[in-house]
């Protein structure tokens, strides 16, 4: 065992015995998570399924647990997306009442941090938790598992319908030393129920933790969740994320994947079809600078027929940062009568940025429309010309331009507040938001000229 794996195991051990009384089952789930890990070990750039990342900035960290969940209000409001939602937060991964924001929740929702959840009915939660995310996915879901403690459990009754978004904020301190969180998110939505989750992650400027979160989506019957994650954590930080959505026949889920931030992101997202008519759709929109690195991961398994996926993934890369896309749309046999759609467009606005792009379809049935395209490029220098030739300055043109390859992501953003901290990201500070469709219009005439 190498001395990273055993440093990780020394704070899990660490950690024991504040655990004492917790339920048979979570004991022996943290022992199984932590064998594991141990068996494992960190994942190396010789696993074809990290082959392009490489996790020694997070194995060799010295990552304490956090003890408090001390953060000003004033500084989480200026972090914190202007929406108005049901709001749980957590400061490096420590449930924080205060700066929550539970009232009025409609019957037939339970939100709850996860510990509170454990407390109350444990059996309840036990059951699924852990069934579609195990401690044999990945090194790291055995590690969450290992250290499962917090998270966020919603439940949603058949039928209900929840207006407004809910929220999960994460806030990373910047604090004395460096701090690790593995927080657990389980979602179960009840046949016909409907909801907007909104997973966002942020921090302080000059936080350098680690956070290692994985979720689990449960969706009934004609179920409909909107999914968006947030992840502009501080340029320092790391980040480890897995998503495993399990559907039933008639169900959609829509995942909007937005990553601004962090010095090294990956996120594993997958997708089980299991009932005729369910379907998925993936948005995705990575942007890094600097010496990032962001790594998204796409699975969708179509496990019964008549099953529906769609894929829009779009890079934006610059100065020496590193993008990888890896999305899998595999067909099952007897699956027939299926669809499954994926693109991925990549923009390198250095010569010194890179990707990895790898689309892949495997597909064990003959009743099927499947696609897949991949295409890198660079900004169009006439296109710039063109419209330096109308009086915008070269900078303003760059991020016009910029804007518009990402504006076909960004318009399907249903939440004007994300939709806006992307674009500022993205284009940097314009005058005003854009009319995206008829931008995207103009840059592509633009370019044609």
């Amino acid at each position: 065992m190498s001395e990273d794996t055993q440093r990780f195991l020394d704070r899990l051990a660490e950690a024991r015995a504040d655990r004492a009384g917790e339920p048979t089952w979570i004991a022996a789930r943290r022992q199984a998570g932590a064998a594991r890990f141990e068996a494992m070990g960190f994942p190396t750039r010789r696993d074809e399924a990290w082959k392009y990342t490489d996790v020694r900035a997070i194995a060799r960290g010295d990552f304490a647990l956090a003890g408090d969940a001390d953060f000003s209000p004033a500084s989480a409001a200026t972090l914190t997306l202007p929406i108005d939602a049901y709001r749980l937060t957590f400061v490096d991964g420590i449930f924080s009442a205060s700066l929550s924001q539970l009232d009025g929740l409609p019957e037939g929702v339970s939100l709850q941090p996860l510990s509170v959840a454990l407390a109350e009915n444990h059996e309840a939660v036990g059951g699924p938790l852990g069934r579609l995310t195990g401690v044999e996915f990945s090194p790291f879901s055995a590690l969450n598992t290992a250290f499962m403690e917090e998270g966020a459990v919603l439940r949603l009754a058949p039928g209900t319908v929840v207006e407004k978004p809910i929220i999960l904020q994460f806030l990373s301190r910047n604090g004395e030393a460096p701090v690790m969180s593995h927080p657990r998110v389980l979602v179960q939505a009840g046949g016909r129920s409907e909801a907007t989750l909104v997973e966002h992650h942020v921090g302080e400027e000059g936080a350098a933790n680690f956070t290692n979160l994985v979720a689990e989506v449960i969706l009934e019957r004609n179920a409909l969740l909107t999914h968006y994650k947030l992840q502009e954590a501080p340029l320092a930080d790391l980040h480890v994320a897995s998503i495993h959505v399990e559907q039933a026949r008639d169900s959609r889920y829509t995942s909007f994947n937005l990553n601004l931030g962090g010095a090294l992101v990956r996120t594993d997202l997958i997708s089980e079809l299991n009932g005729e008519n369910a379907t998925s759709d993936f948005y995705g929109l990575f942007y890094g600078e600097g010496r990032q690195h962001v790594d998204s991961h796409t699975l969708a398994n179509h496990n019964a027929p008549r099953t529906f996926s769609n894929e829009n993934y779009k890079g934006i890369l610059d100065d020496r940062s590193h993008g990888v896309f890896n999305g899998k749309v595999v067909v099952k046999p007897d699956s027939q009568k299926i669809e499954g759609f994926q693109s991925n467009a990549n923009l390198l606005l250095s010569d010194r940025a890179e990707i990895d792009a790898k689309p892949e379809l495997e597909i064990y049935a003959d009743d099927v429309k499947c696609t897949h395209g991949c295409t890198t490029g660079q900004l169009d220098e006439e296109a710039i010309y063109a419209l330096r030739a109308r009086g915008i300055d070269r900078q303003t043109a760059r991020g016009l331009l910029t804007l518009a390859f990402a504006g076909e992501v960004l318009e399907a953003v249903g939440l004007d507040a994300i939709a806006e901290r992307v674009e500022l990201a993205v284009a940097g500070k314009l005058p005003e938001r854009f009319n995206l469709a008829g931008l995207v219009e103009t840059a592509v005439a633009l370019g044609d000229e």
